[in-house]
């Protein structure tokens, strides 16, 4: 391998949770010709065995990816070959139980990527896998599996963040790499909670906001425009005592960037009846505020007011 560029390397990945980011980076990795082992249920596992990964998006085209497909990584199975990663791309409510499906023994020395909302699932990970191999990866896209190995990428855009402080730089430039020549933009980031909290304190009024009041974000910034401030301005306020980026007015511009029909995947589990990841934002924030000594008024009475409901719309 010596001299040989990351991007040109034929990676072997696994994707669990091929939903609608696991899916449409394991169909543009596969595509791009590496090998995509996907990790699912079984009737999930079926399709994609069939008629693999099907994904419609006007920014990387329609197109049909072959992938591998079973219910759990087997160390019998794929013994002898490297798996240099698994993404994984679960719902926070399902993690643990989906991490079944990964055996530390049968991922060898491959890298564990979470593509998850939160702060703190990566120790959590670290716990289960060795800290050398957990890198935290944030995305920013709108996609969406309508039913199984179908995917509808509706954003005309796809980045992605790599870091991870105890994982050597060559493997994550290796994966960023594949991920950028296969079509999401991606860039290494040398401040994990840096990166994490960046994405935190973007999405927990988005997500708190839009799943209280069960409107799209155009609604928010216009109708609830004094509570998006104030909530804006909370979770800035840890992000900055956690070691994050702090800019409220930056965050307050690129919500009003958004289409105004925009939803987060918190409303979106809300309507359709799923469990919420309440607990990794909205309860992951209020943590992190009692840690530091953040006063958040705002954020715990929207917490609170979803923690009982469940979180309907009002």
């Amino acid at each position: 391998m010596t001299g040989e560029r990351p991007a040109e390397r034929r990676l072997t990945v696994a994707v669990l949770g091929p939903g609608g980011v696991g899916g449409l980076l394991a169909g543009l990795l596969a595509r791009a010709g590496h090998r995509v082992i996907c990790l699912a249920g079984e009737d999930t596992v079926r399709v994609l065995r069939a008629e693999g990964v099907r994904v419609r998006s006007a920014e990387f085209g329609d197109f049909t990816a072959p992938v591998e497909a079973d219910g759990e990584l087997r160390e019998e199975t794929y013994a002898g070959v490297d798996v240099d990663a698994c993404l994984i791309a679960v719902k926070h409510t399902a993690l643990k139980a989906a991490l079944d499906r990964v055996p530390p023994r049968a991922l060898g020395d491959g890298l564990v990527v979470p593509f998850l909302n939160g702060v703190e699932h990566p120790a959590l990970l670290r716990a289960r896998y060795g800290s050398a191999r957990v890198a935290p990866a944030v995305i920013r896209v709108e996609s969406t599996r309508v039913a199984p190995g179908v995917i509808e990428h509706g954003s005309p855009f796809a980045e992605t963040e790599l870091t991870g402080a105890t994982v050597p730089r060559e493997r994550l430039d290796a994966l960023a790499a594949a991920l950028t020549a296969a079509g999401p933009e991606t860039e290494v980031r040398e401040d994990e909670a840096a990166t994490l909290w960046a994405k935190m304190s973007f999405l927990a009024p988005f997500a708190l906001l839009t799943t209280r009041y069960g409107v799209p974000l155009g609604d928010i910034r216009t109708r609830h425009r004094e509570e998006l401030t104030a909530l804006v301005e909370e979770t800035a306020a840890v992000s900055r005592a956690s070691g994050g980026p702090a800019d409220p007015g930056h965050a307050l511009a690129r919500y009003d960037a958004f289409p105004p029909g925009t939803k987060s995947s918190m409303q979106r589990d809300a309507e359709a009846g799923r469990p919420l990841e309440l607990d990794a934002i909205g309860h992951g924030l209020l943590r992190a505020a009692d840690r530091h000594g953040v006063p958040v008024p705002v954020a715990k009475e929207l917490v609170g007011h979803l923690s009982g409901t469940g979180g309907t719309g009002a």
